[in-house]
């Protein structure tokens, strides 16, 4: 389990999480907000690299910043954006990766070709990075994310660059490995997250506004048909068109 406790990160003047506070159990969670929401500092926060202000991050009630390794251990993070070792191939780069996350030699080769199949880059895992589209670039870093079966697993804009088809695979596999994880979602593509996710947080200027079930959320706005219609309910008509297409 992990829970947020009174989470409040500052950067000098400016307030960028208010007073933050979370509990997740297994299961996927949608994290939505505009633009300067907090996202990406809550995110941050979770996986450790950002300190907040005030305020705690604990894993089954343990300070996870005193955890250290032991918490670095269960956690999997694909950032949004990542400088990548361009001339590394893919097979190199996970390589490296799951070295970095303590993965035994011995089984190190067969944990890579599983994660490349689930991203489906087996065919490119020799070709270097830097000859990867963007699209394939996003991939490799799931990938990396999901190396060693973690317990927690935190996702900044998965789908980024990724065409339909590619989302869709995705996002099922994302639901598929979901039964013993925990799994935090950040996404602007409402529709990417909305048939998977368990819960949605609601994030805005650093609170969360609202945190429930997508039907309870439909039903708690205006009784609307989607979530795409409450996020513009929550924060309104042009973030709602944004969230529609950026990809």
């Amino acid at each position: 389990m992990l829970e947020l406790q009174n989470i409040t990160k500052h950067y000098g003047t400016k307030l960028a999480l208010d007073h933050v506070s979370l509990t997740l159990k297994n299961g996927i969670y949608g994290l939505l907000g505009p633009n300067g929401a907090g996202k990406s500092t809550l995110m941050n926060i979770i996986t450790g690299n950002l300190k907040p202000t005030s305020g705690m991050v604990l894993w089954n009630g343990k300070n996870a910043h005193d955890m250290g390794a032991a918490y670095r251990s269960l956690l999997g993070y694909a950032p949004q954006q990542q400088g990548l070792y361009d001339t590394f191939t893919g097979i190199r780069f996970l390589s490296y990766m799951a070295t970095l996350k303590g993965i035994p030699k011995k089984e190190q080769k067969g944990e890579i070709w599983r994660v490349l199949d689930y991203v489906n880059l087996t065919e490119k895992a020799y070709r270097p990075i830097g000859t990867y589209s963007g699209g394939m670039k996003q991939r490799i870093l799931v990938a990396q994310a999901i190396l060693g079966n973690p317990r927690l697993v935190v996702l900044d804009e998965p789908t980024a660059g990724l065409d339909p088809k590619e989302r869709v695979r995705i996002r099922e596999n994302i639901r598929n490995i979901s039964g013993d994880k925990i799994i935090l979602v950040s996404t602007h593509v409402v529709s990417d997250i909305e048939s998977i996710a368990k819960e949605i947080i609601l994030l805005r200027e650093g609170k969360i506004v609202d945190h429930d079930t997508v039907p309870s959320l439909c039903r708690k706005h205006g009784d609307v048909q989607n979530l795409e219609q409450v996020y513009l309910q929550v924060f309104g008509e042009e973030e709602a068109n944004d969230s529609s297409h950026t990809i």
